[in-house]
Formats: C-alpha cells, structure tokens, sequence
C-alpha cells in the first residue's frame, strides 16, 4: 500500500481550487495524510508540518508500507529528508492564531526596527539576512526568544553535525530517492495557462469571494493584511485582491471586469514564475547542494501527457522506485550531482545604480547586475554621464572660445589706444 504525504496549502481545510487540491477519486486510489487538517486562520509554520509529519512518516515505516512524499513547496520536502529546522522548546506551542495581539505589536515596528533588535542579539545573522526580508528576521529573532541562543550558532551547531552541511543537517532517511518531472518549458507555460482557465470555470472565484467574505474582509477593513503568512501565500489571493475588495453589485461593471481580467493575467504570470523558482529550487538544493548526502534525483519527462503518460512517467518511475526497495540499482541513471560553486552566501551588497537597493549573497548580487531592470537603470546612468560629459565639454569649449575672443578684443583695444598716441 502506498501513502501519499502531500504539502503545505493542502493542509489547510476547504480552498479545493486555489490549492489544487487532490479529488475524492484520486484520494481513493491511496491513502492521503496531511490533508484538510488546519484552519484556514491558523499559523501553520514548516515547523509545524515537519512535526505534524515526522510521525506519520516514521509510523508508515514501521508498519513496512512506502511513504510517498508529494507536492510543490520544496522547501517543506526539505524539512523532511534533511535535519535543517531548529526546533522550539516542547513546553511552547509553535502553532497560534495567523494574526494575534502580538503580531500587532510587531506590525507596529519597520523592517529596520526589527533588523536592529536582532542585531542586538544576533549580530552574524544579522549580516546574513537583508533588512527587508521581515519573514527571516522575525524568524531569527524567534528562535533566540524561545531558545536563549541565536539562531546563527544552533545553525552552525547543526550543520556541522556528521553528514551536515551549509545548507543545515545530515540527510534523515539515507534510502531516498526524488522523482522530479520535467517538461518543455513552452508545453508547461500553456498547461499552466490552461490550469488557471479551468480553475475558472471550477469556481474559483466563488471560493475566493465565500474566503474573503468569511476570514479576509474584517483582516482588511483593519488594515492588517499580510500576503506573507499561511494559506494568504498561496498564489490566487493577492492577484485578486483589488477585485474581491469591490462590493459584490460593482464586480459586474467595467472596472470590475477590468480587475478581474488583471488577476487572471497576474495569476497565470505569478503561476509560471513558480514553476521556474521550483526548477531552479531542484537544481541549486538538490542537484547542487553542498555539503553531500543527496538523495539521487531521477527526471522523468511529461512533456507528452497525458498521451504518453504510461511510458514516459508512470512505468519509468515505478521502475526506479522498485529498484530502490528491492536494493537494486534503478534501471535509469539519474541526473549527474554537479559539484556546487563556492560562493559568499552572506555579504551585503549595495547597488547604488538601482538607488541603494542591498543584494545578500554573491549569486544574487550577480543575478542582480544581469537582470533587465539592472541593465536597463544602468543604460540610462550611462546616458545620463554621457550627456553631463558631453555639456561639460561644450561648457569648456565655449568657455575656452570665449576667452580667446576676450584676447583678441584686448589685443585690439591696446593697439587702438598706441596708434591714438602716435597722433
């Protein structure tokens, strides 16, 4: 028997279309566990799914049955397959209400105060972490809270632990293998175009209005809205924001058909965009990841699906998933671990062409000086110190010329004034 373990927005309760979540009839094929187990209002950290699936895992092993872990939130796999997360002291409850007195008051504080208290406590992650990134800062400030001890040295304590890592701790389960399914990158953009265009007609949004009405409007009208927290994350909601905030009779008219017509587009653009985050996700934490203790990564291709789905993923894949439980080497070799780039992961860098904005990591910073909006910033600078030199040097020239007239004037005027002598 297999046992699907599926990821993060299927937690929550109710949302079936924004999550994507499984039909009763693909539930019916395999048992399903944290699936529809937290309200839609409860702050459900990746903390709190590695507990909540920790045991279920460990209680599928024990009974000789195969955990099948499934979903698209890298991250929360993760938190899985490697010890990575720091844990809070078990007499403290890491799950709360999403938005509570205490969130208030720390909504109260800027980024640059929240950056400055951890500062105090935690000058290395401090560093580490740019002053915006509130999610992380918030975090490493919780831990020190709840622990005692920054965040910087339990990370340093983790990751030098027998098979750590930079990235955190040794691998939890050693016979691991991830089945990652690729596809042509036109043929994914047009299926994921066509996803949203039938989550449309499933009714999305009639869930998205029946959620704002009972758990958003009253977030909203206290000017407390944060996209950053639990199911608010999932792509869907925000894209859709402006629209839902119109009173029903008003999404009819033609600025309601024009916001919505906008989240349609900014929902299928932010869908793509994931897609590519997830593939660089696979290639830089698990094709790429320092420290060892990889778990081999086998690529499957679903360019053709559904016509080809039998022989070019499902038998494919059930092949290498019986090699791995009988102990034999799978039938297909898997995509080559390519040794990581040594790279500064923590230094701060300042891009003064793009206003001061601070980039952390050397990857990002180089990112950053090859992305569009650098390179086009940076064309204009150079236009603009282009333009300046050019009227410096036609100041001087004029400047130079006249001067040389001002000589020639005199020049003039001395000889004038020596001939009147001579008279």
């Amino acid at each position: 028997m297999m046992h699907g373990l599926f990821l993060y927005q299927r937690v929550y309760k109710g949302l079936d279309i924004i999550t994507n979540k499984v039909t009763e009839e693909e539930q019916r094929a395999c048992v399903h566990h944290v699936l529809d187990v937290v309200s839609p209002l409860r702050r459900f950290t990746v903390v709190d799914f590695r507990n909540k699936a920790l045991p279920i895992l460990e209680d599928i092993l024990d009974r000789q049955r195969l955990p099948i872990i499934v979903g698209g939130t890298n991250y929360y796999i993760e938190s899985l397959l490697w010890k990575v997360l720091i844990s809070p002291p078990e007499d403290q409850e890491e799950t709360s209400l999403l938005f509570d007195r205490e969130d208030a008051a720390d909504e109260m504080m800027t980024d640059a105060d929240l950056h400055s208290q951890l500062a105090a406590v935690d000058p290395a992650m401090a560093a580490r972490l740019h002053p915006n990134d509130r999610r992380k800062v918030a975090r490493s400030l919780q831990v020190f809270q709840q622990t005692g001890v920054p965040h910087s040295i339990l990370l340093q304590e983790q990751s030098t632990q027998e098979g750590g890592g930079p990235l955190g701790g040794p691998l939890r389960y050693t016979n691991t293998c991830i089945l990652y399914l690729s596809c042509q990158q036109q043929v994914l953009d047009e299926r994921l175009d066509k996803r949203v265009d039938t989550m449309l007609e499933q009714g999305l949004l009639d869930e998205l209005a029946h959620f704002h009405t009972e758990y958003n409007k009253e977030i909203v009208d206290a000017n407390r809205q944060d996209y950053t927290r639990g199911i608010f994350q999932s792509i869907g909601f925000k894209e859709f924001h402006k629209y839902l905030l119109l009173e029903e009779e008003r999404r009819s008219s033609d600025e309601g058909q024009r916001l919505l017509q906008e989240g349609v587009a900014a929902l299928k653009t932010v869908t793509r965009r994931y897609a590519r985050r997830q593939l660089k996700w696979i290639r830089n934490r698990f094709l790429k990841r320092p420290g060892g203790n990889v778990p081999q990564v086998f690529q499957v291709d679903s360019t053709n699906y559904p016509g080809r789905w039998e022989e070019d993923v499902l038998q494919p894949a059930l092949s290498i998933v019986q090699a791995y439980v009988q102990g034999r080497d799978p039938p297909v070799p898997p995509v080559p671990y390519e040794e990581p780039r040594q790279v500064d992961r923590h230094t701060a860098y300042t891009c003064e062409v793009c206003g001061g904005r601070v980039i952390t990591g050397q990857l990002s910073w180089e990112a950053h000086l090859a992305s569009r909006t650098h390179q086009r910033k940076a064309r204009k600078q150079r236009l603009r110190e282009a333009m300046k030199q050019h009227q410096l040097e036609k100041a001087q020239q004029s400047s130079e010329a006249s001067a040389s007239s001002g000589e020639d004037d005199f020049a003039q005027s001395f000889s004038a004034m020596l001939e009147d002598k001579k008279d």
